[in-house]
């Protein structure tokens, strides 16, 4: 059996209807172990002496009307080897429940409140998985980002004691999937690096970057210097030949979009004369 040591923060956020779970380890692979998802029903994440059929007998639990607390109690009552499980659960209700079996390697505990639940094993101490759930509870913004918060203060507050290697994120909510075709929003892993959080950290702002919408805020206008501007990044990026075109016209538009899209920014493409700031930014980083 698989014994992944490591610290996890599970969360809901009731506003955009997303629930979603983030895990770090010294153990290959974590999000191929711990994290089990589904929109509308609830999270758990599986560790310690982990047993994968916790995630998806968990979430059956759940959907037939099963809480957190009732879930965990009726995994546990016929494992046993329940002493040396971890487990947390929050549902789609903002229930949450979590679990350390006393033969747990130390140090190992839990904390769970409304809309979430952290637990760890073989951390540094309690102070770990006290720095998950402050931060979880006192970041704003996206549940995305608010897990991984609670991670990088999880490990900053000492972590695995064994040192560091994977991470994961995943978070799902109705119709999340790519074409709208499943649940999955953010599924995201990090199997061995040495800086796993941050490398996760990484790959997250990709995933905005392709798939987020930009904030009205961040929208602009294209005026003349910009789309001189745009035109001459258009050229050091390959996509616009030299000379072709001097304003933003049409023939620069056109290659804007071909830029776009094989850049993989689709999400982003507009027709009205506008220009999101992370489209800029992305371009400004293209020399030839």
């Amino acid at each position: 059996m698989l014994a992944p040591a490591t610290f996890s923060i599970v969360g809901y956020d009731p506003i955009a209807d997303e629930l979603g779970i983030a895990v770090q380890s010294k153990f290959i692979a974590v999000g191929a172990v711990v994290p089990w998802l589904a929109s509308g029903v609830g999270a758990v994440a599986t560790q310690a002496w982990a047993n994968t059929s916790y995630g998806p007998r968990g979430l059956e639990l759940l959907r037939c009307g099963g809480s957190p607390s009732e879930t965990i109690a009726a995994l546990t009552r016929d494992d046993s080897h329940a002493r040396q499980r971890q487990v947390g659960i929050v549902d789609a209700r903002g229930r949450s429940a979590t679990y350390t079996g006393a033969e747990c390697m130390p140090w190992a505990g839990g904390r769970a409140g409304k809309n979430f639940a952290a637990q760890g094993n073989i951390l540094a101490g309690p102070e770990v998985v006290a720095a998950l759930e402050r931060a979880f509870v006192s970041t704003a913004g996206a549940l995305a980002d608010r897990l991984v918060a609670a991670l990088r203060a999880g490990q900053a507050a000492g972590g695995d004691r064994r040192g560091k290697q994977s991470a994961a994120l995943v978070v799902v909510k109705p119709k999340g999937g790519y074409g709208e075709f499943n649940d999955r929003y953010i599924d995201l892993r990090v199997d061995d690096h040495p800086e796993p959080i941050e490398e996760l950290g990484r790959i997250l702002n990709l995933h905005k970057l392709y798939f987020s919408k930009p904030a009205a805020e961040d929208v602009l206008d294209i005026d003349a210097t910009l789309g001189a501007e745009i035109v001459s990044r258009l050229r050091r990026a390959g996509a616009l030949a030299d000379g072709s075109t001097v304003g933003f016209d049409a023939a620069a538009h056109n290659a804007l979009v071909a830029f776009m899209h094989r850049e993989n920014l689709e999400e982003r493409v507009r027709d009205d004369g506008r220009i999101d700031r992370q489209t800029l930014v992305y371009l400004r980083s293209f020399e030839r």
